[in-house]
């Protein structure tokens, strides 16, 4: 039975990242984590990151997070988290990363951590250094890199382990492995979703973390009826009910929400890709600039609009002027 709705990566990864970010760094990255004084908080400084992509001029890229810590020694610093959640092989990746950590760097005057969460379906792939050389002068970085389909081999340590982190990659890693088969997704689906009980979390981290597991693993309408009549069960026969039914109608009502915003999201970036497409097919190379533009845009039908004009208008400075008479009316 093929899914009738797309798993969705990347939008429960970035929410778990802001509900859990300490128990993310102790999770990945126990050093930094020892290192890091939790008693003075954190900050994220998500709004940053498109000022600093946009500098670097490779278009509207994000790297998820970027947030301020304070070090044990009294310092501050920066940690950049960038999590490919839905990365595919890039031959310029390395670089991409490189030129992040430096606009980081070059904006804030602070040492830059990056952390790159490698979630694609290729285990060979594990870019962890960028470097140039020219006329005795080397520049380099080199970034520490997890691979999640390295848990699977240890999924025993994943069972057992408390850390919200390791639900999430169990989750992770049963949607990727079932994409295409979505009766054994209920079953991973179904036993992801009891071991939270086992777990000795509160009510409000099952909550928490049912919701972006139902968000995550997604499954035709039908067996997601399925899912939760199943947990219904455990929950009476284990004597722990935890999620009212009002709580679950507002879970798969946030799970919709989501996946069809996820869903629009995807269509804009088509239609932007088009747009630049058909551009540089007839006018290479685009000013950056103007990528940058169409990039930016979120209204569907100016896309669309800009999509056909693109295949016969006469030039670049055309469609230029196009777009400030469309973006005035």
């Amino acid at each position: 039975m093929a899914n009738s709705t797309p798993a969705e990566y990347d939008s429960p990864w970035k929410e778990a990242l802001d509900l859990y970010f300490p128990e993310f760094m102790a999770f990945f990255l126990p050093e930094a984590y020892a290192d890091i004084d939790w008693s003075r908080g954190y900050e994220f400084l998500d709004k940053e990151l498109p000022k600093i992509i946009r500098d670097a001029e490779l278009g509207n890229r994000l790297a998820d997070k970027l947030v301020k810590v304070w070090r044990r020694d009294n310092s501050q610093s920066l940690v950049l988290i960038h999590i490919e959640i839905q990365s595919q092989y890039e031959t310029d990746f390395q670089q991409r990363i490189f030129v992040y950590n430096y606009r980081i760097f070059d904006r804030y005057r602070l040492p830059v951590a990056t952390l790159v969460i490698l979630a694609d379906e290729r285990p060979a792939w594990r870019p962890q250094n960028y470097d140039y050389q020219i006329w005795g002068t080397q520049t380099s970085i080199q970034f520490p890199v997890v691979k999640l389909l390295d848990y699977e081999a240890n999924w025993s340590a994943l069972e057992a382990s408390s850390n919200p982190m390791a639900v999430m990659v169990m989750a992770h890693l049963k949607t990727q492995a079932t994409n295409g088969n979505s009766q054994e997704r209920l079953q991973w689906k179904i036993a992801v979703a009891k071991s939270l009980y086992q777990k000795g979390y509160s009510r409000q981290q099952i909550l928490e973390l049912f919701r972006l597991i139902a968000w995550m693993m997604t499954l035709p309408e039908e067996l997601e009826k399925s899912f939760n009549i199943e947990i219904t069960h455990y929950e009476e026969e284990s004597k722990m009910p935890y999620i009212t039914p009002l709580e679950r109608f507002a879970i798969e009502k946030g799970r919709q929400e989501g996946i069809l915003a996820g869903r629009q999201e995807g269509m804009l970036k088509n239609r932007q890709e088009d747009v630049i497409e058909i551009l540089e097919t007839r006018f290479s190379p685009v000013p950056t600039s103007l990528v940058e533009t169409i990039n930016l845009m979120e209204d569907a039908a100016l896309l669309k609009t800009l999509h056909k004009r693109a295949i016969t208008i006469g030039s670049i400075a055309e469609f230029e002027q196009l777009i400030q008479e469309l973006t005035q009316q």
